[in-house]
C-alpha cells in the first residue's frame, strides 16, 4: 500500500534529491523550518521504509562496472511477488519490477567483471531462482544522467579493492 506524503516532507525530499548531503541546517534554512523538524521528519521517513539517503554512483564513469539490464519471462505468475523478491536479493542486482510488455519482470544489475560477470549472474544467480522461462539481457553501452546506488555485489567489490587503489595513488 501506497503511504501519502504531506506537502513539508515533499519539500524535505525533492531538497535532498538536490543536494543528499545537506546538513538539517541548511534545509531547514531553505525551507523555512527548524533543524529538530527536518531531522524528525527525515527520521520518520526512513523509518517508514519512504526515504533512504545513500551515496551515488555514475557507473559510465567509473572504470570496471558495467550496467546491464535482463527482462525475465516466469513460467507461472502463480509467484510473481515471490520470485520479484528473490531476485530483487540477488547481490548484483541493483533493482527489480514486474513491468508489462513481453517481460514479466525487469532486472537492472551492475556488474564488476565484463561479459563473464553477465554469464555467471544468468547461469548462476538467476537460475537458481527457478520458476524462469527464459531471459532477455542488454548491456547498457551508454547512457546520459545514471546516478545508480551500488547493489550489494558492487559495494563489496569497491570495499575489497579500495586499499589496492589507493596505494596506487599514493
Amino acid at each position: 500500500m501506497r503511504k501519502i506524503v504531506d506537502a513539508a516532507d515533499r519539500r524535505i525530499v525533492a531538497a535532498l534529491a538536490e543536494d543528499g548531503q545537506a546538513s538539517a541546517g541548511v534545509l531547514a534554512e531553505r525551507l523555512g523550518v527548524t533543524a529538530p523538524t527536518i531531522r524528525t521528519r527525515m527520521k520518520s521517513l526512513i523509518s517508514q521504509g519512504l526515504l533512504r539517503v545513500a551515496g551515488l554512483v555514475d557507473p559510465f564513469q567509473v572504470k570496471g562496472l558495467t550496467v546491464a539490464l535482463v527482462g525475465v519471462k516466469l513460467m507461472s505468475h502463480m509467484q510473481l511477488d515471490k520470485k520479484l523478491e528473490e531476485i530483487a536479493r540477488l547481490p548484483d542486482v541493483n533493482w527489480a519490477a514486474v513491468v508489462t510488455g513481453r517481460f514479466d519482470i525487469l532486472v537492472e544489475i551492475v556488474l564488476t567483471e565484463d561479459i563473464s560477470g553477465l554469464y555467471d549472474f544468468l547461469d548462476r544467480d538467476l537460475s537458481g531462482v527457478g520458476g524462469i522461462a527464459s531471459s532477455e539481457s542488454f548491456v547498457v553501452m551508454k547512457a546520459r544522467r545514471k546516478w545508480i546506488p551500488l547493489p550489494r555485489g558492487a559495494r563489496t567489490w569497491f570495499a575489497e579493492n579500495s586499499q589496492t587503489k589507493s596505494e596506487e595513488h599514493a
